[in-house]
């Protein structure tokens, strides 16, 4: 079988487009019109929820419907929709009016994310706090007490005293800071922290100045404060050949992209928003897709049914992978294997290196792949996890197969472009991925192993690690294991998959930031407790790093 895969890869880089057979020339002519479309700036970076995600995913529809694919979303269309949580947000209804003047959210004032939805219009003065009135304090004095504290937790102090000025009849907490001493307040939309019980507001300094500088006269103060569950929505685009097998084979590729970078995970420095084409990632992975499906369309091969999922929510933490392993609209029992390719576009001539990872999650990859290929320089990971959506069907015992050609100084930035693609290689790889399809078409089902599994602690800045894969789409207080990672901290403990972690040592965390954040208290050889909800029960292991 071996021979097999290395027969359909003989062309080589130097080839021009005149020595490709006319099939060839056609398929790259395809994968570059599919890049330079999905890719184009009035998609605007393919932002999942986004208008140009839209325009992505009737483009992607389109050609999946030209290649005779059969549609297998949601209600008979290709098209299957998941929600993405972004925590909260101020909505429109919010308003602060001092003395009849209309203030500007978010220039004059904002609610804290611990606020309390409510209504009041009264009046009220700073210097006389009283029962059915709103409360105003400044932080000034426990800034200055508090500017060599280490321990000082300005937030902890805030739900403190807004506990303590509602059990006295406060209908509101409007803070403001006249110290010189920042307090770095904001609104933390992703923040879960408990809702208070009465709004809190802060107010600018300008405001403070400018409406409430006599402390003791009364102002009228009329006040909405509303915060909202802020969600949008991502599609994925499920395209089906029916071969009626008793197995199904599913190939996937995620479109969506980074937009301007508003969701915090662009490496772009520049302080004017551009666009993130992303035309390696993963506009590439996503034309290698399409035309993988003309090609088993037109296959004579009929061993197994194939579902092509164009994924979105990839660059959000996986959401759209792990909705449809989660929703699947096949028997994913019957699922035979998934390939994924992720930034398949930007091959080196020079050493034309091609990762190939999950080779550890099949002893059939073992017989049908090998690192001596005529045409690429393979390197293999044994690992079936990664940053990319074959790890959502890793987690369902699937083998799986992850395409890759490496990373590049215009990855997450706004100028990974169309024009720097490498097309000539891509059309290797599709072909490369098409010959591992023919040659596993023989081997019926194939049998599933578990590996080893990358831990994903980001950046390399953790002196220590658990050992475990959060779940990004969780939405709830805590950090819910997605996977456990063999011989780690977590392992050895008993945490499993489905646990949500809550606390590490004294140090409570609320989501995967705030756990991240907490990991990084720790060093090699510490010992603490963690605690961990299982169902209804609250559980506390002994760890030790």
């Amino acid at each position: 079988m071996k021979r097999i895969l290395c027969a359909a890869l003989l062309i080589s880089t130097a080839a021009s487009a005149q020595k490709l057979k006319k099939a060839d020339k056609v398929i790259l002519s395809d994968i570059r019109s599919h890049v330079n479309y999905l890719a184009d700036d009035k998609l605007e970076g393919r932002r999942t929820g986004s208008a140009g995600e839209k325009l992505a995913y009737e483009y992607i529809t389109e050609q999946f419907k030209k290649a005779g694919l059969l549609p297998k979303g949601e209600k008979g269309d290709f098209i299957q929709t998941f929600e993405v949580n972004e925590g909260k947000m101020i909505s429109g209804k919010t308003a602060l009016w001092i003395n009849g003047k209309q203030l500007t959210v978010n220039k004059d004032f904002f609610p804290l994310i611990s606020s309390r939805n409510g209504a009041l219009n009264t009046s009220a003065a700073i210097a006389l706090p009283e029962g059915g009135a709103p409360w105003f304090w400044d932080l000034k004095e426990t800034l200055e007490e508090n500017k060599d504290n280490p321990h000082f937790d300005l937030h902890d102090a805030i739900v403190k005293k807004t506990t303590a000025v509602a059990a006295k009849g406060a209908t509101a907490l409007v803070i403001y800071n006249t110290s010189s001493i920042k307090d770095e307040l904001k609104f933390e939309p992703k923040s879960k922290m408990e809702a208070a019980k009465i709004p809190v507001i802060c107010i600018s300094k300008e405001v403070k100045d400018n409406f409430l500088k006599d402390e003791t006269a009364t102002a009228e103060i009329k006040m909405n404060v509303d915060i909202a569950e802020n969600n949008r929505w991502g599609h994925n685009v499920l395209g089906y050949i029916d071969n009626g097998a008793a197995n199904t084979v599913i190939i996937g590729a995620h479109y969506d992209h980074l937009g301007y970078g508003e969701d915090h995970n662009s490496l772009y420095s520049g302080s004017t928003p551009q666009i993130h084409n992303g035309a390696d990632d993963n506009a590439s992975g996503t034309a290698a897709m399409i035309e993988l499906a003309k090609l088993l369309k037109k296959s004579k091969s009929k061993s197994n049914n194939y579902l092509f999922i164009a994924f979105s929510g990839e660059e959000l933490g996986l959401f759209g992978s792990k909705y449809f392993t989660e929703h699947p609209s096949i028997d994913i029992s019957k699922t035979n294997y998934m390939l994924n390719m992720d930034m398949v576009g930007r091959l080196n001539d020079s050493t034309r290196g091609l990762s190939v990872g999950g080779y550890g999650t099949s002893p059939v990859w073992g017989q049908l792949l090998s690192e001596k290929d005529k045409y690429f320089k393979i390197k293999f990971d044994s690992s079936g996890t990664g940053p990319s959506d074959h790890t959502s069907f890793y987690r369902k015992d699937i083998p799986v197969l992850f395409f890759f050609t490496g990373t590049h100084t215009d990855y997450h930035k706004p100028s990974d472009d169309a024009g720097k693609v490498n097309y000539e290689g891509e059309l290797q790889v599709v072909k490369y991925i098409n010959g591992i399809i023919d040659a596993a078409d023989s081997k019926g089902k194939i049998a599933f192993t578990k590996t080893r599994e990358q831990t994903m602690t980001g950046k390399n800045t953790f002196k220590v690690s658990m050992g475990i894969m959060p779940d990004y789409t969780y939405s709830g207080d805590g950090v819910r294991v997605d996977g456990v990672t063999e011989g780690r901290p977590a392992q050895r403990i008993g945490i499993k998959a489905g646990d949500i972690v809550t606390q590490l040592g004294d140090h409570k965390f609320t989501d995967v930031q705030t756990y991240m954040q907490a990991l990084g208290k720790f060093n090699k050889g510490d010992a603490t407790k963690v605690k961990v909800k299982r169902g209804n029960e609250e559980l506390v292991f002994d760890i030790v790093f």
